[in-house]
């Protein structure tokens, strides 16, 4: 359910990538001729049994695949580890360069797929491990064997890493005024805003687009972030990746508050969200 609300926070389509969207979903032949242009940020929610062929495209002749068809959308995972791992594997690639080549004996054909995955899992098979609510009853082999079936490598090109704890009954009919996704969309159109006038001149859209030299110039931190950043790496031994990516998300997290600079606050964020892979260690 919170996969799917998503994209009513995500900034509104512009006019050329609402373009690049219609002309991948026609060529497939499953745009809606009474739609015309698609106006909305694509949601794509395939099933675990997906084949790879599937998920990047391909076939006799190449038609595009669900990460294209995702292209400047979501693509929603849900129980990840219920996923083939070759099928997984082979998002790697596509979800740093944008776009997949699909190669053919006689030809080559590119599609983009600038995709923001989002993926669900358990802890466990029986997804009570770590609960205080209930007792979970895997063992220790069973749940090794059920989280090595995402790899580190896959795990570490997750921005955001969070655990989502079980709903309270209290809560449930709780009328505590909370925001809306109405509220929350504004003030990401205007982080987005802000970035856009910031990279006009790159041809990029967002923070997630940054290369490393422009990180070197876009997301420079003070003395004390420096030191931030160096204590978390040594103590969660971060990669070079989730290194480049917390500051891309601190980045976005100052954006949204407002700040032209990085501050120590949004680099602890941005932080914290990398721990999940650590936690998930037996």
């Amino acid at each position: 359910m919170l996969a799917q609300r998503i994209t009513t926070i995500l900034p509104d389509l512009s006019f050329e990538e609402a373009l690049e969207c219609t002309k991948i979903h026609s060529i497939t032949g499953i745009l809606d001729s009474k739609i015309g242009m698609i106006t909305k940020r694509p949601f794509r929610n395939p099933h675990h049994t997906i084949s790879t062929t599937t998920m990047i495209g391909g076939g006799r002749k190449p038609i595009p695949g669900e990460i294209s068809l995702a292209h400047n959308g979501v693509l929603f995972l849900d129980e990840l580890p219920e996923f083939n791992r070759n099928t997984l594997e082979v998002l790697r690639g596509p979800s740093e360069e944008k776009n997949v080549i699909i190669s053919r004996l006689y030809s080559k054909v590119k599609y983009p797929c600038n995709f923001m995955m989002i993926a669900s899992m358990n802890r466990c098979p029986c997804g009570y491990y770590g609960s205080k609510e209930k007792e979970c009853k895997c063992s220790k082999k069973v749940i090794q064997k059920y989280l090595s079936k995402v790899s580190g490598p896959l795990l570490d090109r997750i921005d955001l890493q969070v655990e989502v704890k079980p709903v309270k009954y209290e809560k449930l009919g709780s009328s505590h005024k909370i925001e809306t996704s109405k509220e929350i969309k504004n003030r990401v159109n205007q982080a987005r805003r802000i970035q856009y006038l910031r990279y006009k001149d790159l041809n990029i859209y967002s923070n997630s687009e940054l290369t490393p030299k422009l990180i070197e110039k876009y997301c420079s931190i003070s003395e004390e972030g420096r030191r931030v950043l160096e204590l978390a790496f040594k103590k969660f031994r971060l990669s070079v990746r989730a290194y480049t990516r917390i500051l891309k998300v601190a980045r976005t997290i100052a954006d949204l508050e407002g700040d032209k600079n990085i501050k120590k606050e949004h680099l602890l964020e941005a932080v914290q969200y990398r721990c999940l892979d650590k936690s998930l260690e037996l």
